[in-house]
């Protein structure tokens, strides 16, 4: 077989391709060049949920109809004396399942210190997130988001959190429900501090929810965010991309964010992004726009960049086999 023969069968990636006579089998094609998808989060939109000028209940029909997004992260919050109420959780699922909406995943804030030091208190905060596993089940989520909040020296935070974290996960598990750490202060916002914590856990349910933004350990003390991404994103069971204000090129003003979903491709996520905006200085709706464009942006810019290392990654296979036969 002459070389440009083979080179030209051998880049016939449609489906992908497998390419013999090279001792293993090596195959290449579209598993080679997976992306992220985008959700958003409904935080996005507290200002708006808080002052009441839009119903929880109409959050997934603004993500699809105002944004084209498919998938939705709920805050307990905006329906925080919901969560047993089987009505009222009916009618969310029914909406989203109308809509061909996605539930991901609650964010559950205000239920306890599930690193409290005082015993009592952290079996409560446990227990108290039991009726929101028991909700993402129902709406079919794949997780809870918590919090890791903890009190005491560095060691004895890791030890306290990991005893609530592992007690909760193990009440999820018998859900088939994640329980989700994100970095939201204190501690938690130290990458290496909350990876010890996933270590320490020890369980196939328990995970991270990597923030860009949220790596302010104290009020004027911040944890380096790329180095905090890296080091956390290991665990990540989910994503969120916050962001805050943005440049006349359309780009995040605090995170680069080209260099942070980077690292979570690298890290070989590639379920969902959550977009978060939290600034003021555009209306929500603008916010979130911006944000979306971004992200589509950087997918298109990592789609170009995936498709020129498979293809030459294609010619480098297909020169070693050219040699082989000639």
């Amino acid at each position: 077989m002459k070389r440009r023969d083979f080179i030209k069968q051998s880049a016939a990636i449609t489906g992908g391709i497998t390419l013999t006579g090279l001792g293993n089998p090596i195959i290449l094609g579209s598993s080679t060049t997976k992306t992220f998808k985008i959700s958003l989060a409904e935080w996005s939109l507290h200002r708006s949920l808080q002052s009441r000028d839009i119903d929880h209940l109409d959050f997934c029909s603004v993500a699809k109809n105002e944004f084209g997004i498919s998938a939705v992260e709920y805050v307990n919050s905006f329906f925080f004396d919901k969560a047993k109420d089987l009505a009222y959780l009916k009618e969310m699922k029914m909406r989203a399942d109308d809509l061909g909406v996605k539930s991901l995943l609650i964010m559950c804030d205000g239920e306890g210190n599930l690193g409290d030091p005082d015993s009592n208190k952290r079996t409560q905060a446990v227990e108290n997130h039991y009726k929101w596993a028991e909700a993402a089940q129902y709406l079919g989520c794949h997780s809870i988001r918590v919090n890791a909040r903890s009190f005491g020296t560095y060691d004895d935070q890791i030890e306290l959190a990991t005893n609530g974290l592992r007690r909760l996960t193990e009440f999820c598990d018998t859900l088939s429900i994640n329980t989700i750490v994100e970095n939201h202060g204190g501690l938690s916002s130290n990458g290496k501090w909350l990876s010890t914590v996933m270590e320490k856990v020890d369980h196939p349910r328990v995970g991270t929810l990597p923030d860009f933004g949220n790596f302010q350990l104290e009020e004027d003390k911040w944890y380096d965010r790329y180095k905090g991404m890296k080091e956390i994103m290991p665990y990540a069971k989910a994503v969120s991309a916050k962001s805050h204000e943005f440049d006349k090129h359309g780009n995040e003003t605090g995170t680069n964010y080209f260099k942070m979903m980077e690292i979570v491709l690298n890290a070989g996520y590639h379920g969902y992004v959550g977009i978060e905006y939290e600034g003021n200085l555009h209306s929500e709706m603008e916010g979130i726009q911006l944000t979306l464009e971004l992200l589509k942006k950087v997918r298109s810019m990592e789609g170009i960049r995936l498709k020129f290392k498979f293809l030459k990654k294609v010619k480098d296979v297909a020169d070693i086999g050219a040699e082989n036969l000639s």
